[in-house]
């Protein structure tokens, strides 16, 4: 993904032209299966099935064209970027500054359009879904506890290798425990507070905020 807040995540050529085929599921689940705890979900071929209610997650940040390569090759297409997380792994960071085992996050990616209705400046989000990708933490199931998948439908998310250059750019430069909590900014202080932040993170920002 050009690499947007989750990191990996964003749009990084994995975008179709047009609107993507999945979906959220419509609202309609019961007040236990909203409060149940997600559970990974694989397959026989090693993909994970996505979580469709993603979107009653917690929110926690929107990125508008990022990218974490220099050389990034401008675009006629501007693109949102807006990051959810399963909310019992929230609850658990918020307490100790720091991701459980089953952390999901998911990045959702949609156009950004400026003609619209009333509006005459700026920016919003476009209906259609154009990406999504989901950064998940599970410990027993990948030797690097935490691993990348790109969404392909509503009952398929296929694994991104580890050779992908996006686990290293998460293992090198996230805040806290390969994850970009340093642009979740109700998240970020959390982990500042906690004392959660990574050495190679604190250089980095040191090293930037001198120049």
């Amino acid at each position: 993904m050009r690499i947007s807040a989750l990191a990996c995540f964003a749009v990084t050529g994995l975008l179709a032209a047009g609107a993507w085929a999945f979906r959220p599921a419509p609202a309609t689940v019961s007040a236990a299966a909203e409060n149940a705890a997600y559970t990974p979900t694989y397959t026989k071929d090693g993909d994970l099935i996505p979580p469709t209610q993603y979107r009653e997650w917690v929110y926690l940040t929107t990125g508008l064209d990022m990218s974490y390569n220099p050389k990034a090759s401008s675009s006629d297409m501007s693109m949102f970027d807006n990051v959810f997380v399963n909310p019992e792994a929230y609850r658990v960071f918020q307490a100790t500054g720091t991701w459980p085992d089953k952390t999901v996050m998911l990045l959702e990616s949609r156009q950004a359009q400026s003609k619209g209705s009333i509006n005459k400046s700026g920016h919003f989000q476009s209906g259609g879904v154009m990406g999504l990708e989901i950064h998940i933490k599970d410990e027993s199931h990948f030797p690097g506890k935490w691993a990348f998948f790109d969404v392909a439908s509503e009952t398929k998310a296929t694994l991104i290798p580890p050779a992908a250059p996006c686990y290293s750019c998460h293992a090198e430069h996230a805040a806290v425990d390969t994850t970009f909590v340093q642009f979740y900014p109700t998240l970020l202080p959390v982990a500042q507070k906690k004392g959660t932040l990574s050495a190679s993170y604190q250089k980095e920002n040191a090293a930037e905020t001198t120049k």
